[in-house]
């Protein structure tokens, strides 16, 4: 059966009733169901499956309608009458923020500390108490030396507001998912999802179920970027258990824009001081974050990041989570970096202008290195933002003069990276091939790493490895494919148990050839004698020995973990070049290179796609990506006819320079890649467009009319 949701139309309201006879009538029509059909669920306000008594933004699910096609059951959901009593409502984060403003949540919000971690983000860091305006859910704050007095001592100071809109994920697949309800009372989903195992784990909470109850088959995933983790598969399988039926429920391009959580915008006051030599002395930034109907957790990260990125003894950051009625927001590629780095990166340029000096050279005087605090003072790790730096200023894209109408710009980010506990399994097949078992879904070619990584210590080729994404009902721990982890997290617990499968070979092997372990290799699928190649034994022979009928040896399975204890944070740095037309206001991004640390390329090409596409993203926010709403909350830009995507017109080929400083405990000296090229684009074009028309653009995506002179 299909189901087909009625969303509320106003962003605030009151339901007073809800008119389902007309469409339990329609043909086709199995059920409809309303939020009063699923109060036993505990959640709250906007949080709920299905909307009860009130509404909090457009798009909020109100009513399901289940029947045997798709058309029947859109067709019976334009017949649900719903009396809505309007409430006052509040769009606009400032606004909120006002002590006589409507009350957005019922109740208090917290940051979500599980969307936050998954990210290695944080959702609050308050030195001290700090009063929470109306409608704040959470504050973020860090503090450092004296700002006051390192202000009065600057030369040079830079002062000025920046904003960045929120965007969407816009996947190539709007959200699919399908729920089916087995005879023992436990449920199998089937969902495009970043994180099978979050699935199984808050459904088994919902449902009051073991985890084994409820099974979570991960299906490819057609465009993830943090949106496609978890969003109805609670209320799709709550409407599956009632009916006693397999559901499944596809969403609209226009309802992935409403109901689907996107990135958030934010704003930043940021007030930065230096001396005449370049040495910045004191940074002063308020900012906010726009997050709909919900709690928000941006703004610890974003304060990591402002605060750690560069040598500053004094500042003073601190971040609001406001909440608004619109779309509730979630993680979306790189959460608060991108923020923080259009504001940082546009500060830090502003400031190189007034000195009059090159902008990298005046990143490489304050750049953090290994050992020196981060924004909550712990230390640095050995990083590589200086390799990154000098490696952009050789670029001949950095190098090369400029015409009339030319400017070149720069921009540089970071990303910690998120870390998880992750187990694999690997076992060698009758054919010689290894298969590895992993529990993370591939949303990046994450599994050509993986195959690669377990080929180099079994000791064969990488077309000889299978990576085999298991569901959750036999798939080892694997952790969510979300903040560049999959590699970082995983490839030790493969690594791990492809060594130990190539042991367990080895062992068969060694009574076979009367050798000892350390005097074996593996060559060509045999296992040799070393210094001796004609005394081998085939591993498809070693396989067979182990799984004979009345067979002596023990069968080759493997399993390995991993649990890194620290992360490897990863820098990056892009280069824009633009060409403008002073008469038109018109541009033409003419090229573009992104420098950044991977730690150790495990598939480089993979790797170059990663950076290829991250920057991209980052570009849209600059080119015209944005979640445009009215004074009224109502979304201004739901299909891809107002909502502007990049187009390959607009873009040059991108110039990927790979810079490897091994991470110590990354494997194979790997570190996340997926993330920190998806933050600094908007920065390194608006600092371009500067740098060629005089005209500072310090909020995106930017307006072509600015620069018509």
């Amino acid at each position: 059966m299909h189901v087909q949701l009625v969303l509320s139309h106003l962003p605030s309201a009151r339901i007073r009733s809800i008119d389902v006879r007309a469409a339990l009538a329609a043909p086709g029509v199995l059920a409809v169901v309303t939020g009063a059909d699923l109060q036993d669920v505990e959640a709250a306000g906007p949080d709920k499956p299905l909307a009860v008594e009130r509404v909090f933004y457009t798009g909020q699910p109100v009513v399901a309608v289940i029947a045997e096609s798709e058309a029947a059951a859109a067709d019976a959901a334009a017949l649900v009458e719903i009396d809505f009593e309007s409430l006052p409502s509040v769009a606009n984060p400032q606004q909120a923020m006002l002590d006589d403003a409507p009350e957005v949540l019922e109740a208090d919000a917290e940051g979500s500390e599980g969307d936050a971690s998954m990210h290695g983000a944080a959702t609050e860091s308050e030195s001290e108490p700090v009063q929470r305006p109306r409608n704040v859910s959470s504050v973020a704050t860090y503090k450092r030396g004296d700002v006051a007095a390192g202000m009065a001592e600057a030369e040079v100071i830079v002062k000025e507001t920046y904003g960045i809109a929120g965007v969407h994920h816009s996947p190539i697949e709007t959200h699919v998912s399908m729920v089916r309800p087995e005879p023992d009372g436990g449920v199998t989903i089937w969902a495009p999802t970043q994180g099978p195992f979050a699935v199984r784990d808050e459904i088994a909470k919902v449902l009051d179920a073991a985890p084994h109850e409820v099974r979570v088959i991960s299906m490819p995933v057609g465009g993830g970027f943090g949106g496609k983790v978890m969003l109805l598969e609670t209320l799709l399988v709550l409407l599956a258990r009632k009916v006693r039926r397999p559901l499944r429920l596809a969403l609209t391009r226009q309802q992935d824009f409403l109901v689907g959580h996107p990135a958030p915008a934010a704003r930043f006051d940021i007030e930065l001081g230096a001396k005449r030599d370049g040495t910045l002395v004191a940074l002063r930034a308020r900012y906010h974050y726009d997050n709909g109907a919900t709690g928000g957790w941006h703004a610890g990260i974003t304060g990591s990041f402002l605060g750690g990125t560069y040598r500053i003894p004094n500042f003073d950051l601190t971040g609001y989570e406001v909440a608004t009625n619109k779309t509730p927001t979630d993680a979306y590629r790189a959460p608060g970096g991108a923020q923080a780095y259009f504001a940082l990166e546009s500060a830090m340029d502003e400031l190189a202008s007034q000195l009059g000096m090159d902008p990298i050279e005046l990143r490489l005087h304050n750049a953090s290195r290994e050992g020196d605090p981060t924004a909550d003072e712990t230390p640095w790790p050995r990083i590589a933002m200086v390799e990154c730096l000098e490696a952009a200023r050789r670029h001949p894209l950095y190098t090369a003069p400029t015409g009339p109408g030319e400017g070149v710009g720069v921009a540089l980010a970071s990303w910690g990276g998120a870390r998880s506990p992750a187990a694999a399994g690997c076992r060698v097949e009758p054919d010689g091939s290894v298969s590895i078992l992993i529990g993370s879904p591939d949303i990046s070619g994450s599994s050509t790493g993986l195959a690669m990584i377990a080929a180099e210590a079994f000791g064969v080729s990488a077309e000889k490895v299978r990576v085999v994404i298991g569901d959750t009902s036999y798939a080892p721990q694997g952790p969510m494919a979300a903040g560049s982890q999959v590699t970082y997290s995983v490839g030790g617990a493969v690594y791990e148990a492809a060594l130990e499968a190539r042991r367990q070979l080895l062992e068969i092997a060694t009574e076979e050839l009367e050798a000892a372990p350390e005097d074996l290799d593996i060559v060509d699928g045999r296992v040799t004698v070393k210094g001796v190649p004609e005394r081998f034994v085939e591993i498809t022979k070693l396989v067979a020995l182990s799984t004979e009928f009345m067979g002596r040896h023990r069968p080759i399975n493997a399993t390995g973990r991993s649990a890194v204890q620290s992360a490897s944070p990863a820098f990056t740095v892009h280069i824009a070049r633009v060409r403008t037309d002073p008469e038109t206001g018109a541009f033409q991004l003419t090229g573009y290179a992104a420098i950044q640390d991977v730690g150790r390329a495990i598939n480089p090409p993979e790797a170059e796609g990663q950076v290829h596409g991250g920057s991209v993203q980052s570009l849209g926010r600059a080119l015209g990506e944005q979640l445009v709403y009215d004074a009224e909350g109502q979304l201004r830009s739901g299909s891809f006819l107002d909502y502007e995507l990049p187009t390959a017109d607009q873009l040059p080929l991108i110039d990927v320079e790979l810079v490897e400083v091994p991470s110590p405990v990354g494997p194979l000296g790997a570190k996340g890649v997926g993330e920190p090229p998806a933050i600094p684009g908007a920065a390194a074009l608006t600092n371009a467009l500067a740098r060629a028309t005089g005209i500072r653009v310090r909020e995106v995506p930017l307006d072509r009319s600015a620069f018509i002179r």
